[in-house]
Protein backbone atom coordinates (compact mmCIF):
# COMPACT_ATOMS: atom_id res chain seq x y z
CA UNK A 1 0.00 0.00 0.00
CA UNK A 2 1.69 3.14 -1.16
CA UNK A 3 -1.36 5.90 -1.58
CA UNK A 4 -3.71 6.73 1.23
CA UNK A 5 -6.55 8.98 0.17
CA UNK A 6 -8.14 11.56 3.90
CA UNK A 7 -11.48 13.14 3.42
CA UNK A 8 -11.16 16.10 5.64
CA UNK A 9 -15.06 16.82 5.51
CA UNK A 10 -18.27 15.57 3.86
CA UNK A 11 -20.03 18.30 3.43
CA UNK A 12 -20.41 19.52 -0.04
CA UNK A 13 -21.48 22.43 -2.07
CA UNK A 14 -22.94 20.16 -4.94
CA UNK A 15 -25.83 17.95 -5.29
CA UNK A 16 -24.26 15.40 -7.98
CA UNK A 17 -26.71 12.82 -9.14
CA UNK A 18 -24.21 9.75 -8.87
CA UNK A 19 -22.77 10.47 -5.59
CA UNK A 20 -26.09 11.15 -3.43
CA UNK A 21 -28.40 9.29 -5.62
CA UNK A 22 -28.40 6.48 -3.26
CA UNK A 23 -28.92 7.14 0.60
CA UNK A 24 -30.58 10.57 2.82
CA UNK A 25 -27.46 12.39 3.71
CA UNK A 26 -26.70 13.68 6.89
CA UNK A 27 -23.63 15.72 7.86
CA UNK A 28 -21.31 14.48 10.37
CA UNK A 29 -21.20 16.11 13.36
CA UNK A 30 -17.85 19.03 13.75
CA UNK A 31 -16.99 16.95 16.85
CA UNK A 32 -16.88 13.33 15.07
CA UNK A 33 -14.95 14.73 12.20
CA UNK A 34 -10.87 14.25 12.16
CA UNK A 35 -9.59 17.37 13.18
CA UNK A 36 -6.50 18.57 10.81
CA UNK A 37 -3.88 16.80 13.97
CA UNK A 38 -5.46 14.08 13.70
CA UNK A 39 -5.29 13.63 10.05
CA UNK A 40 -1.90 14.78 10.34
CA UNK A 41 -1.22 12.10 12.71
CA UNK A 42 -2.59 9.10 10.86
CA UNK A 43 -0.48 10.05 7.67
CA UNK A 44 3.01 10.32 10.03
CA UNK A 45 2.30 6.82 11.39
CA UNK A 46 1.13 5.32 7.83
CA UNK A 47 4.40 6.62 6.29
CA UNK A 48 7.12 4.16 7.52
CA UNK A 49 4.66 1.44 6.82
CA UNK A 50 4.96 2.40 2.70
CA UNK A 51 2.70 5.06 2.34
CA UNK A 52 4.05 7.55 -0.40
CA UNK A 53 0.77 9.31 -1.81
CA UNK A 54 -1.48 11.25 0.01
CA UNK A 55 -4.71 12.51 -1.91
CA UNK A 56 -6.71 14.92 0.17
CA UNK A 57 -10.90 14.64 -0.75
CA UNK A 58 -14.37 15.48 0.58
CA UNK A 59 -16.81 15.71 0.33
CA UNK A 60 -15.25 19.35 -0.95
CA UNK A 61 -12.12 19.68 0.61
CA UNK A 62 -12.25 23.12 -0.26
CA UNK A 63 -14.92 23.92 1.48
CA UNK A 64 -13.25 23.50 4.99
CA UNK A 65 -12.15 26.23 6.81
CA UNK A 66 -8.42 26.03 7.54
CA UNK A 67 -7.87 24.13 4.34
CA UNK A 68 -4.66 25.41 2.97
CA UNK A 69 -2.62 25.58 6.29
CA UNK A 70 -3.50 22.10 6.31
CA UNK A 71 -2.28 21.30 2.63
CA UNK A 72 1.01 23.28 3.52
CA UNK A 73 1.50 21.05 6.84
CA UNK A 74 1.05 17.73 4.53
CA UNK A 75 3.04 19.14 2.00
CA UNK A 76 5.97 19.66 4.40
CA UNK A 77 5.75 15.74 5.21
CA UNK A 78 9.58 14.69 4.07
CA UNK A 79 8.58 10.88 3.31
CA UNK A 80 5.74 12.14 1.14
CA UNK A 81 6.57 11.73 -3.03
CA UNK A 82 3.00 13.25 -3.95
CA UNK A 83 0.36 15.57 -2.44
CA UNK A 84 -2.84 16.03 -4.00
CA UNK A 85 -6.26 16.84 -4.06
CA UNK A 86 -9.22 16.32 -5.30
CA UNK A 87 -12.37 19.22 -5.82
CA UNK A 88 -15.43 20.22 -7.85
CA UNK A 89 -13.33 23.61 -8.12
CA UNK A 90 -16.14 26.06 -7.37
CA UNK A 91 -13.89 27.82 -5.29
CA UNK A 92 -10.43 27.33 -7.12
CA UNK A 93 -10.57 31.02 -8.61
CA UNK A 94 -9.83 31.92 -5.30
CA UNK A 95 -8.01 29.43 -3.93
CA UNK A 96 -5.79 28.39 -6.69
CA UNK A 97 -2.69 31.22 -5.37
CA UNK A 98 -2.71 30.00 -1.56
CA UNK A 99 -2.80 26.37 -2.68
CA UNK A 100 0.02 26.56 -4.97
CA UNK A 101 1.94 28.66 -2.17
CA UNK A 102 0.97 26.03 0.66
CA UNK A 103 3.56 23.83 -1.74
CA UNK A 104 0.03 21.89 -3.38
CA UNK A 105 1.52 21.00 -7.71
CA UNK A 106 -1.12 18.29 -8.35
CA UNK A 107 -5.03 18.87 -8.66
CA UNK A 108 -8.11 17.25 -9.60
CA UNK A 109 -11.47 18.53 -10.62
CA UNK A 110 -14.54 16.82 -10.74
CA UNK A 111 -16.14 18.01 -14.05
CA UNK A 112 -18.63 15.74 -15.69
CA UNK A 113 -19.69 18.00 -18.72
CA UNK A 114 -18.37 21.22 -20.87
CA UNK A 115 -22.03 22.58 -21.31
CA UNK A 116 -23.72 24.72 -18.35
CA UNK A 117 -26.78 23.84 -18.98
CA UNK A 118 -25.93 20.13 -18.07
CA UNK A 119 -23.82 21.07 -15.47
CA UNK A 120 -27.08 22.15 -13.69
CA UNK A 121 -29.01 19.50 -14.14
CA UNK A 122 -25.71 16.87 -12.86
CA UNK A 123 -24.75 18.92 -9.80
CA UNK A 124 -28.08 20.52 -9.16
CA UNK A 125 -26.34 24.16 -9.05
CA UNK A 126 -25.05 27.03 -11.00
CA UNK A 127 -21.07 26.56 -10.95
CA UNK A 128 -20.30 25.74 -14.25
CA UNK A 129 -18.12 29.01 -14.69
CA UNK A 130 -16.89 29.41 -11.20
CA UNK A 131 -14.91 25.71 -11.80
CA UNK A 132 -14.15 26.89 -15.71
CA UNK A 133 -12.34 30.06 -14.09
CA UNK A 134 -10.74 27.72 -11.72
CA UNK A 135 -9.27 25.91 -13.84
CA UNK A 136 -7.31 28.80 -15.55
CA UNK A 137 -6.32 30.46 -12.51
CA UNK A 138 -4.64 27.12 -11.55
CA UNK A 139 -3.12 26.70 -14.86
CA UNK A 140 -1.93 30.53 -14.50
CA UNK A 141 -0.21 29.43 -11.01
CA UNK A 142 1.45 26.88 -12.27
CA UNK A 143 -0.50 23.71 -11.56
CA UNK A 144 0.51 20.89 -13.52
CA UNK A 145 -0.47 18.22 -14.34
CA UNK A 146 -4.25 19.56 -13.74
CA UNK A 147 -6.18 16.04 -14.30
CA UNK A 148 -9.92 16.64 -14.96
CA UNK A 149 -11.99 13.45 -13.39
CA UNK A 150 -15.50 13.11 -15.44
CA UNK A 151 -17.80 10.42 -14.99
CA UNK A 152 -19.20 8.99 -18.16
CA UNK A 153 -23.06 8.22 -18.15
CA UNK A 154 -25.45 7.05 -20.63
CA UNK A 155 -27.84 9.70 -21.39
CA UNK A 156 -26.39 12.06 -19.31
CA UNK A 157 -22.99 13.10 -21.26
CA UNK A 158 -21.70 10.31 -23.20
CA UNK A 159 -22.30 12.22 -26.48
CA UNK A 160 -19.38 14.71 -24.88
CA UNK A 161 -16.58 11.92 -24.20
CA UNK A 162 -15.29 13.43 -28.30
CA UNK A 163 -15.23 16.82 -26.79
CA UNK A 164 -13.35 15.71 -23.71
CA UNK A 165 -10.72 14.42 -25.51
CA UNK A 166 -10.50 17.36 -28.22
CA UNK A 167 -9.34 19.59 -24.86
CA UNK A 168 -6.78 17.01 -24.42
CA UNK A 169 -5.35 19.15 -27.61
CA UNK A 170 -6.16 22.08 -26.44
CA UNK A 171 -5.35 21.75 -22.88
CA UNK A 172 -2.64 20.00 -21.16
CA UNK A 173 -4.88 18.48 -18.65
CA UNK A 174 -5.13 14.75 -17.82
CA UNK A 175 -8.71 13.51 -18.62
CA UNK A 176 -9.60 10.69 -16.68
CA UNK A 177 -13.11 8.78 -17.95
CA UNK A 178 -14.36 7.28 -15.00
CA UNK A 179 -17.39 4.53 -14.91
CA UNK A 180 -19.99 5.15 -13.57
CA UNK A 181 -20.07 2.87 -10.03
CA UNK A 182 -23.65 0.72 -9.29
CA UNK A 183 -22.98 1.88 -5.57
CA UNK A 184 -26.43 0.35 -4.39
CA UNK A 185 -27.95 -3.56 -5.32
CA UNK A 186 -31.27 -1.71 -5.53
CA UNK A 187 -30.63 1.61 -7.32
CA UNK A 188 -31.79 0.94 -10.79
CA UNK A 189 -30.21 4.23 -11.40
CA UNK A 190 -26.85 3.38 -11.87
CA UNK A 191 -27.37 0.05 -14.11
CA UNK A 192 -29.47 2.41 -16.94
CA UNK A 193 -26.50 4.77 -17.04
CA UNK A 194 -23.53 2.92 -16.59
CA UNK A 195 -20.68 2.90 -19.84
CA UNK A 196 -18.00 0.06 -20.27
CA UNK A 197 -14.73 1.77 -20.42
CA UNK A 198 -14.80 -0.56 -23.81
CA UNK A 199 -17.23 1.49 -25.19
CA UNK A 200 -15.55 4.64 -24.22
CA UNK A 201 -12.26 4.05 -25.49
CA UNK A 202 -13.84 2.68 -28.85
CA UNK A 203 -15.73 6.55 -28.94
CA UNK A 204 -11.92 7.83 -27.82
CA UNK A 205 -10.31 6.22 -30.99
CA UNK A 206 -13.05 7.73 -33.33
CA UNK A 207 -10.97 10.38 -32.68
CA UNK A 208 -7.35 8.96 -33.64
CA UNK A 209 -5.10 6.23 -32.10
CA UNK A 210 -4.15 5.70 -28.42
CA UNK A 211 -0.69 5.59 -27.36
CA UNK A 212 -0.05 4.37 -23.74
CA UNK A 213 1.84 5.72 -21.35
CA UNK A 214 4.11 4.54 -19.07
CA UNK A 215 2.57 4.40 -15.12
CA UNK A 216 4.68 4.82 -12.15
CA UNK A 217 4.85 2.41 -8.55
CA UNK A 218 2.36 5.76 -7.29
CA UNK A 219 -0.18 5.76 -10.05
CA UNK A 220 -4.07 5.72 -9.51
CA UNK A 221 -6.15 3.01 -11.60
CA UNK A 222 -6.14 4.59 -15.22
CA UNK A 223 -5.03 3.33 -17.79
CA UNK A 224 -3.06 6.17 -18.93
CA UNK A 225 -2.74 7.50 -23.20
CA UNK A 226 -1.90 10.25 -25.28
CA UNK A 227 -2.68 10.97 -28.72
CA UNK A 228 0.13 11.63 -31.10
CA UNK A 229 0.33 15.77 -30.80
CA UNK A 230 -1.84 16.12 -27.70
CA UNK A 231 -1.02 18.82 -25.05
CA UNK A 232 -2.46 16.00 -22.35
CA UNK A 233 -3.45 13.41 -21.31
CA UNK A 234 -6.19 10.59 -21.75
CA UNK A 235 -6.74 7.96 -19.05
CA UNK A 236 -9.77 5.20 -18.33
CA UNK A 237 -10.63 4.30 -14.50
CA UNK A 238 -12.91 0.79 -15.13
CA UNK A 239 -13.85 -0.83 -11.51
CA UNK A 240 -16.60 -2.31 -13.06
CA UNK A 241 -15.79 -3.93 -16.88
CA UNK A 242 -11.67 -4.55 -15.65
CA UNK A 243 -11.59 -4.80 -12.46
CA UNK A 244 -8.04 -3.24 -10.98
CA UNK A 245 -8.43 -5.26 -7.55
CA UNK A 246 -4.81 -7.67 -7.98
CA UNK A 247 -3.03 -3.33 -8.60
CA UNK A 248 -4.55 -1.87 -5.84
CA UNK A 249 -2.39 0.57 -3.73
CA UNK A 250 -4.51 2.19 -1.60
CA UNK A 251 -6.47 2.88 1.61
CA UNK A 252 -8.84 5.42 2.71
CA UNK A 253 -9.43 7.39 5.66
CA UNK A 254 -12.65 8.64 6.19
CA UNK A 255 -13.39 12.32 7.75
CA UNK A 256 -14.90 10.23 11.02
CA UNK A 257 -11.83 8.49 11.11
CA UNK A 258 -12.32 5.20 9.86
CA UNK A 259 -9.68 2.86 7.48
CA UNK A 260 -11.80 2.03 4.58
CA UNK A 261 -9.54 -0.71 2.64
CA UNK A 262 -11.99 -1.33 -0.11
CA UNK A 263 -14.35 1.31 -1.59
CA UNK A 264 -16.51 -1.57 -2.13
CA UNK A 265 -16.45 -3.38 0.97
CA UNK A 266 -18.55 -2.16 4.38
CA UNK A 267 -15.53 -3.15 6.64
CA UNK A 268 -13.74 -0.62 7.93
CA UNK A 269 -10.69 0.16 10.77
CA UNK A 270 -11.78 2.87 13.26
CA UNK A 271 -8.73 4.89 14.30
CA UNK A 272 -10.43 8.03 15.61
CA UNK A 273 -11.17 6.00 18.58
CA UNK A 274 -7.52 5.13 19.33
CA UNK A 275 -6.29 8.18 18.86
CA UNK A 276 -8.80 10.27 20.94
CA UNK A 277 -7.42 7.57 23.53
CA UNK A 278 -4.06 8.74 22.88
CA UNK A 279 -2.68 5.63 20.83
CA UNK A 280 0.89 5.82 20.11
CA UNK A 281 2.35 5.80 16.54
CA UNK A 282 3.04 1.92 16.89
CA UNK A 283 -0.72 1.48 18.18
CA UNK A 284 -1.58 3.42 15.22
CA UNK A 285 0.97 1.48 13.08
CA UNK A 286 -0.75 -1.78 14.11
CA UNK A 287 -4.78 -0.44 13.13
CA UNK A 288 -3.01 0.40 9.52
CA UNK A 289 -1.56 -2.77 9.47
CA UNK A 290 -5.37 -4.52 10.57
CA UNK A 291 -6.84 -2.20 7.66
CA UNK A 292 -4.46 -3.57 5.45
CA UNK A 293 -5.10 -7.54 6.37
CA UNK A 294 -8.50 -6.68 5.78
CA UNK A 295 -8.23 -6.26 2.03
CA UNK A 296 -10.36 -8.43 0.41
CA UNK A 297 -8.48 -9.73 -2.69
CA UNK A 298 -11.66 -8.45 -5.15
CA UNK A 299 -14.81 -6.72 -5.25
CA UNK A 300 -17.65 -8.45 -7.28
CA UNK A 301 -19.39 -5.44 -8.96
CA UNK A 302 -20.39 -6.01 -11.98
CA UNK A 303 -20.99 -9.98 -10.95
CA UNK A 304 -23.69 -9.97 -8.44
CA UNK A 305 -24.99 -6.55 -9.67
CA UNK A 306 -23.77 -3.44 -7.29
CA UNK A 307 -22.67 -2.91 -4.03
CA UNK A 308 -24.97 -2.32 -1.10
CA UNK A 309 -23.08 0.57 0.97
CA UNK A 310 -23.78 1.81 3.89
CA UNK A 311 -22.23 5.33 3.35
CA UNK A 312 -23.16 7.58 0.05
CA UNK A 313 -19.76 8.38 -1.79
CA UNK A 314 -19.18 11.74 -0.66
CA UNK A 315 -19.11 10.06 2.78
CA UNK A 316 -16.26 7.76 2.21
CA UNK A 317 -14.45 10.10 0.27
CA UNK A 318 -14.59 8.83 -3.52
Amino acid sequence: MTYLRISVTDRCNLRCVYCRAVKAFTPLKHTDILSYEECLKAITAATPLGIKKVRLTGGEPLFRRGFTGFVSSVCRIPALEDVAVTTNGVFLKKMAAPLYEAGLRRINVSLDTLLRSRYIEITGRDHFDDVWEGLQAAEAVGFAPIKLNVVVMRGVNVDEVARFAELSFERAYHIRFIECMPFDRTSRWFAERYVPSDRIRALLESRGPLKPVDRSDIDGPAERFRYEGAKGEIGLISPISHHMCSSCNRLRLTADGRLRPCLFSNVEVNIKRAMRKGASREELQALFRAAIQAKPKGHRLGVDGGFESERCMSAIGG
